[in-house]
């Protein structure tokens, strides 16, 4: 798995829904996708062209008419999108899809399999700024997705931070398929 690749997935609020849903065999085109993923119209669009300009989707040629197209999955959105359902199916609940929409909630989970460092887990993500990595572990932890332990043995003591339940599903789903 290409944590870069990850990142720019998730940096679209619909992209990993788009991909789990066309895996799962939805049609490739707008209006039953957008039905599926209940997201607004703008958004979705964003996420749907964000994927095709990372060559994840494609428009399928001799499909759709010219101004509603239809898509199909890549060789590498095929692989994208059996992680992206894979990432869905293991955060059920309708609340933890809010979640997995923020853009580092995935690229911090995949990071976080074994216990973590905050600088290294932001080494591992070089896009990412404080707050928005600060944030993002808060919020994970306040789900339990997350756990932080206070390290003692280190002068002064430092947070830890590993991916628990929900969030290590997660982790070891990225981390199995990258393989």
């Amino acid at each position: 798995m290409d944590i870069e690749t990850l990142v720019k997935i998730t940096s679209r609020a619909w992209s990993l829904k788009i991909l789990a849903l066309m895996h799962e065999g939805m049609p490739g085109r707008q209006a039953p996708l957008l039905s599926a993923a209940q997201a607004s119209r703008t958004a979705f669009v964003a996420s749907l062209l964000h994927l095709c300009d990372l060559e994840l989707l494609e428009r399928n040629p001799g499909h759709g008419h010219p101004l509603r197209p239809e898509y199909r999955l890549t060789a590498n959105g095929i692989l994208w999108g059996k992680i992206a359902a894979e990432i869905i199916d293991a955060a059920s609940h309708p609340a933890d899809n809010v979640i997995l929409r923020k853009t580092w909630t995935v690229p911090v989970l995949a990071v976080t399999q074994s216990p973590r460092y905050f600088m290294e887990i932001k080494s591992e993500l070089q896009s990412v700024t404080d707050r928005a990595l600060s944030h993002s572990l808060s919020l994970l932890h306040e789900k339990n997705w997350l756990i932080r332990d206070v390290d003692i043995s280190n002068r002064p003591p430092r947070p830890i931070y590993q991916a628990t339940n929900i969030g290590i599903q997660i982790s070891r789903t990225i981390g199995l398929n990258a393989q």
